[in-house]
């Protein structure tokens, strides 16, 4: 039994047109994939497929939360997630993936899997950095927050290492300058 199965769509037998498809997407289908960087995902993927003659256009939307640990204090706190992706697919000799909005299937084909796309979907609606809510508006209350101010260099010091260097070096600054 293929474990991907519930993310095959059977696109012979629809009529030409719109279709559209809800997938609830939650930790089980990340654990398929073997990622395993999100806390807890509740994301909904709606997919509308457009059934051409020759060809099939497929429109995604997500929107959702996924409970992520913050890169700066590593306190767990829920990211929303709202994205889009698009994917034309066209029936030619061999199967070709290799432009990321042109999907190529061969001609006897009958489905089409898209669990990779919901998958890339999701991580791609994800900012690269992801900070705490309360790190940016100074409302998170973390240990690690607290050794990060403690750690931070005081601008005062820094002022009076630059007063205390030695001579020589001044002289090679002045030609700097010059």
């Amino acid at each position: 039994m293929r474990k991907f199965k519930a993310y095959a769509i059977p696109f012979v037998g629809l009529k030409v047109g719109q279709h559209r498809f809800e997938y609830d997407v939650n930790n089980s289908f990340f654990e398929l994939f073997d990622f395993q960087e999100f806390n807890d995902v509740d994301v909904k993927a709606e997919l509308l497929l457009t059934k051409k003659a020759n060809m099939l256009e497929l429109d995604f939307e997500f929107k959702g939360m996924v409970n992520v640990n913050c890169d700066v204090t590593l306190e767990p706190f829920d990211q929303p997630i709202s994205n889009t992706l698009s994917l034309v697919v066209k029936f030619g000799e061999v199967f070709n993936d290799d432009n990321e909005e042109l999907l190529i299937l061969p001609h006897g084909d009958h489905e089409i899997e898209i669990q990779q796309y919901i998958y890339e979907g999701i991580i791609l609606g994800l900012p690269a950095k992801r900070v705490h809510p309360g790190v940016e508006d100074g409302t998170l209350d973390s240990e690690i927050l607290e050794k990060l101010d403690e750690l931070k260099p005081n601008k005062e010091e820094e002022n009076t290492k630059d007063e205390d260097t030695d001579p020589r070096w001044d002289k090679l600054k002045e030609l700097l300058n010059e």
